[in-house]
């Protein structure tokens, strides 16, 4: 009965840490202020072109004089983008500049992060893990999760040990808890054959 408690008390506290990580990645937070740096030249810095030609889906796609440009950017409150200066003549887009920049950095972290190498470090407790073992295993845990590894622990039930799996699923649920800092957890503990398994990525950092 005890075991049970200390489990249901566990997957609550996870589950709750779990709501709140998907909320906080859920709230973007529009940004403010001036670009530092403009990889692209826009509206006034366009300045001195005669013609530039109008792509995307708010305009009618065409050339256009700079003035004629520059005014329906302004009606729709939004920036004349010049994306493609060496074209001719040069090709812009009428886009809010600050979503345009994010869009582009967006594919970018996501191209990078395809070609990014993930590791899987693997860690192996018994039912009956003692303080100094499980200890151990933690910090080794958290180093992995510091360097950008992926952690796979599990707990292994030999022979009559599966009878525990419950005390296995504590066991897990309390190591998701003590790296909670570190990690997020992305598979509660699910018993597979002999293991029960729990999967973490890194936490990125703040």
């Amino acid at each position: 009965m005890q075991a049970q408690n200390k489990r249901q008390q566990l997957l609550h506290i996870l589950k709750l840490g779990r709501k709140q990580t998907i909320a906080k990645q859920l709230t973007i937070r529009p940004q403010r202020g001036k670009v530092k740096e403009q990889p692209n030249r826009i509206n006034e810095k366009i300045k001195g072109l005669k013609e530039v030609r109008l792509v995307g889906d708010n305009v009618e796609q065409g050339v256009y004089s700079y003035d004629e440009a520059i005014r329906i950017a302004d009606q729709l409150e939004l920036d004349l983008v010049e994306i493609s200066p060496n074209a001719v003549p040069p090709v812009c887009k009428i886009v809010d500049y600050q979503k345009f920049l994010y869009q582009i950095k967006k594919r970018e972290k996501e191209a990078k992060a395809k070609t990014a190498k993930v590791v899987l470090k693997e860690i192996r407790f018994g039912p009956q893990t003692d303080d100094h073992d499980y200890n151990f295993k933690l910090k080794h845990a958290q180093e992995f999760l510091k360097e950008g590894c992926k952690v796979k622990a599990y707990v292994f039930f030999k022979g009559r040990s599966i009878l525990f799996k419950e005390q296995g699923e504590v066991l897990l649920l309390r190591f998701a808890s003590d790296l909670e800092d570190y990690a997020k957890v992305d598979q509660l503990p699910q018993l597979e054959g002999k293991r029960m398994i729990i999967m973490f990525s890194p936490k990125k950092p703040k």
